[in-house]
């Protein structure tokens, strides 16, 4: 029997303030160097933002998780093994609206690196 993967109701995707404020302007989130060379968004589940904020992300001002219901990207994403981290993470293959983006989240820095904040 094969084995069933669930998947989460939502993923996120990690933003400053700035990258927000341009997703917001422009209609569409901005990629990354790291999104062209790869080709796809980087996201993370719920469980995976905060470990990926405190290694990618250590000297960010004014971060965010950017709240994306799954079903809203659901055709154009895959969850991928990432070998560095040993875990399966989305990543959409496709755009990413501003419109998309279901709640905005600040991430807050702690003494070892972040927590979930308060929604804007």
């Amino acid at each position: 029997m094969p084995e069933e993967h669930t998947h989460p109701e939502y993923v996120y995707r990690l933003a400053t303030a700035v990258e927000w404020a341009a997703a917001v302007e422009t209609g569409a989130v901005p990629t990354r160097d790291i999104d062209e060379r790869d080709e796809y968004f980087h996201l993370s589940t719920r469980a995976q933002a905060l470990e990926t904020a405190r290694l990618y992300f250590a000297d960010a001002e004014d971060l965010l998780a950017l709240e994306i219901p799954l079903a809203e990207i659901a055709d154009d994403t895959k969850f991928e093994l990432a070998p560095k981290r040993g875990e399966a993470f989305p990543h959409l293959y496709g755009t990413l609206a501003a419109a998309q983006v279901s709640r905005v989240i600040r991430l807050v820095r702690t003494a070892d690196g972040f927590a979930f904040g308060e929604a804007l």
